[in-house]
């Protein structure tokens, strides 16, 4: 989500006022649904196998104006980071694609090249939330894949995506839970409570921003085995990728409404904020810090470096400019993992806007936390 969806959030917490009540949210896991999150976890798994021979094609799917960063950057990284699969970003045009809520990465290839390189179509599609998800090129690629074979796997609100092509159609889904009664308006779509993904005849969905985590290591899991995404994992600093999740506790009530409505008014605090970035840098960690950072409303995130664009550890170019003197500066731990690196972040978010405005991008991120407190 960016502009358009918090203006729709403000719109939604207006009406909730108006209501008299916050928006609708599923009740909390029965014992049995928090205890099924392996279960569903084997049989997401097997229903991701691949269904051809030989070394797997994956393309993450692109708009080149505006994806959403994180969703396209971890699970490309991720799956690159395995070596179970040949990946690549894919969008209408080759070369840039601007990220929201910030950054730019340049080496995408375009449809018409992917397609003559892979006539038979890819595996798999990953499908990140798009400003525009409605572009008609990348609707009816999307489609087409689908339609030669390949599995779907909308990250987030990339199930918007996912649903205009028609892939939502009787089927069930997870899904952002900003974006649950917009999936709904699909023809006999089922949501899925207590889910971080669900696979419906080869379209999964998943929940909000940071479920690319474990659905990434759920595909790794499908092709390369479960000894392949536990060492990815144990490079992540995740400990589980099973299904489980706890709907009940994200949505918008009266105070969390309050919170949103004050931050928002609080123009003053708004700033820039540099990433000094060097050829290497972790994708996902890049990506989760500076998804946190934009998502309170308040910062605004670039790439620094001196020597200006710089490689990615998965192979893309991120587009970086020379840090100003007068802006505020972010590094990256490289002794951290990535999970923890966010948990750091979100921590500095605390430090400098309050309690609220941390809960309020974990909220926005659908992010449960690690169970790390903040220092002091």
């Amino acid at each position: 989500m960016a502009s358009r969806a918090r203006a729709l959030i403000a719109a939604s917490i207006a009406s909730s006022w108006i209501a008299g009540c916050g928006t609708d949210v599923p009740q909390p896991p029965t014992q049995t649904e928090a205890a099924a999150g392996e279960t569903h976890k084997q049989a997401f798994v097997d229903a991701l196998k691949p269904r051809r021979s030989g070394r797997p094609v994956i393309a993450v799917l692109a708009s080149n104006e505006a994806t959403e960063m994180t969703d396209l950057l971890l699970p490309h990284a991720v799956l690159v980071r395995s070596g179970v699969a040949d990946v690549q970003v894919v969008a209408p045009r080759s070369g840039r694609v601007d990220l929201y809520p910030a950054l730019q990465v340049d080496g995408a290839q375009s449809f018409a090249s992917f397609d003559r390189a892979h006539p038979e179509g890819a595996d798999y599609v990953i499908v990140p939330a798009m400003r525009d998800g409605d572009v008609p090129e990348v609707i009816a690629w999307l489609r087409e894949q689908f339609d030669h074979g390949a599995h779907v796997l909308a990250v987030c609100s990339g199930a918007l995506v996912a649903g205009r092509a028609g892939l939502l159609d009787g089927r069930r889904f997870a899904g952002h839970w900003f974006d649950r009664d917009t999936l709904l308006e699909h023809p006999s779509a089922t949501y899925v409570p207590h889910r971080r993904y669900v696979i419906d005849r080869g379209v999964a969905t998943t929940t909000g921003i940071t479920a690319s985590v474990p659905v990434t290591l759920a595909l790794v899991e499908a092709i390369g085995g479960p000894g392949k995404a536990q060492a990815i994992a144990a490079e992540l600093g995740v400990p589980s990728w099973d299904a489980r999740h706890d709907s009940s506790r994200f949505g918008i009530d009266v105070r969390r409404g309050w919170q949103y409505l004050m931050n928002k008014a609080a123009f003053w605090r708004n700033e820039t904020r540099v990433i000094e970035v060097h050829d290497g840098v972790d994708d996902v960690a890049l990506a989760l810090a500076a998804d946190a950072w934009s998502r309170t409303g308040h910062v605004d995130v670039q790439a620094a470096s001196i020597s200006g664009p710089v490689t990615m550890r998965s192979g893309l170019v991120l587009v970086a400019h020379p840090p100003g003197d007068d802006r505020a500066r972010t590094s990256l731990a490289s002794s951290l993992t990535p999970i923890r690196q966010l948990d750091r972040t979100l921590c500095e978010i605390e430090e400098r806007f309050g309690e609220a405005q941390r809960e309020w991008v974990m909220l926005e991120m659908e992010y449960a936390g690690s169970g790390a407190e903040c220092a002091g």
